[in-house]
């Protein structure tokens, strides 16, 4: 049994920058960082990289490298307040370096109230995101910071992840651990790194015997199976929750919808994620019978990255809720999906005549532009004509949906177009 509380990954989390498996572009002897610690300057930053790659790691080493005070903030946790009191602290001789976690969790509040700090030099900060800061960090503080893009590990550093763990961490060596196959452990992390050494842990707590332990695939999906929690944001639970809230919502149940979103924000899933997806199935599902599902959804994106968590959850529940009882249509949905599959197969037919634009005399007399009518000289605006290649002419894309607001849209198009399409 394993009497040290502290999870495997903090156990053995590298010491130095030369300890780190991966990342040798940035930290091996011809990196950007390398060189930056070398010359004794280090820069603020964003690091980006996906989970478990050593984000926090190597923004603890770098400030150890310059010899730095380091003080860690999640944005999970912590606010406006608590970034001003890290600002306000005495800072000595040497500025301290401030990593924040998950920074692109910060609303455009929090992320200014770092900004004075950066530019003026108090401070050092090294922001870890997990999304493209281009969208996920406004652009006032992304101008002061360098950006370094982490890479995945690769299985060959995954398994040295391993292998270092078993000889050096005392746990682990009092099992006696031999691997027979490293594929499930891999396979169940997800290139995780901090996920690799919990299943690792995990596994190795599970062997009670005082037998040597093997670790075969089957030990190791056994295990996990028992013991691995029910959502995970990068694993099949969390596109398995967001599968039941999206056909939820598309089904009209308002108090599904709103239990299996409430799965996702008790795990801590990123809200802008789910206001994205509400705002995908606004369109998708909704379309034209309702317009304003669209507006709602896009506006609660707004509005998420505005004030953050945990007051964005109400705005995530109203957005859900209209969605959930709103009335449904996929008819643009399918429209444009018919269109690609169309153009793909007759990308080869050319612009009718009177569709072409005739900007040259020469144009104008080989008949571009030649019995177009500008539907603006007709009554009510509309004039029938072509406006398709020839040889598609009549081909109907678009079915109005079966509600009020489509069934509008249906007359006009009988009126307009009747039996030309079909309508």
């Amino acid at each position: 049994m394993n009497t040290d509380s502290t999870p495997l990954p903090e156990r053995v989390r590298p010491r130095t920058l030369n300890d780190v498996i991966g990342q040798r572009k940035l930290i091996g002897p011809a990196g950007a960082l390398r060189r930056a610690i070398d010359s004794g300057r280090l820069p603020s930053m964003i690091l980006w990289g996906p989970p478990g790659v050593g984000k926090t790691t190597l923004a603890l080493l770098l400030a150890e490298a310059v010899k730095r005070p380091f003080i860690a903030l999640s944005a999970i946790n912590s606010g406006v307040k608590e970034i001003r009191d890290v600002l306000g602290r005495p800072s000595g001789m040497f500025p301290p370096v401030v990593f924040i976690d998950e920074i692109h969790r910060f609303n455009k509040s929090q992320q200014d109230a770092l900004l004075g700090a950066v530019e003026k030099g108090q401070i050092t900060l090294i922001g870890a995101t997990t999304e493209n800061p281009s969208f996920e960090v406004n652009s006032a503080l992304l101008s002061r910071c360098q950006v370094y893009i982490l890479e995945t590990l690769s299985r060959d550093e995954l398994i040295q992840v391993v292998d270092r763990a078993i000889a050096h961490d005392p746990f682990l060596q009092s099992r006696t651990i031999t691997v027979e196959s490293y594929d499930a452990l891999l396979r169940l992390s997800g290139g995780d790194g901090r996920k690799l050494l919990n299943l690792l842990e995990l596994v190795a707590s599970a062997h009670i015997s005082s037998d040597p332990l093997i670790i075969t695939d089957e030990g190791v999906t056994t295990v996990a199976q028992q013991n691995i929690a029910r959502y995970d944001k990068s694993g099949e639970q969390h596109y398995d929750i967001i599968s039941a809230f999206i056909k939820s919502l598309r089904g009209s149940d308002p108090n599904a919808a709103l239990y299996w979103m409430a799965r996702m924000i008790v795990a801590g899933e990123d809200p802008i994620f789910i206001a994205r997806r509400m705002l995908i199935m606004a369109s998708e599902d909704i379309g034209n019978a309702n317009p304003t599902a669209m507006i709602m959804a896009s506006e609660a994106v707004q509005a998420i990255r505005a004030i953050g968590m945990p007051e964005g959850r109400i705005i995530l529940s109203q957005v859900a809720v209209y969605l959930a009882t709103s009335p449904k249509s996929n008819a643009s949905y399918v429209a444009i999906d018919g269109a690609i599959a169309l153009a793909e197969q007759t990308a080869h037919l050319p612009v009718p005549l009177h569709l072409r634009n005739a900007p040259t005399k020469l144009m104008k007399q080989i008949g571009y532009g030649n019995e177009y009518q500008y539907a603006h000289a007709h009554e009510g605006n509309f004039a029938q004509q072509n406006f398709l290649p020839d040889d598609l002419k009549g081909h109907k894309l678009y079915e109005p949906g079966n509600n009020a607001r489509e069934a509008e849209i249906r007359r006009s198009l009988q009126k307009w177009w009747g039996e030309w399409y079909g309508y």
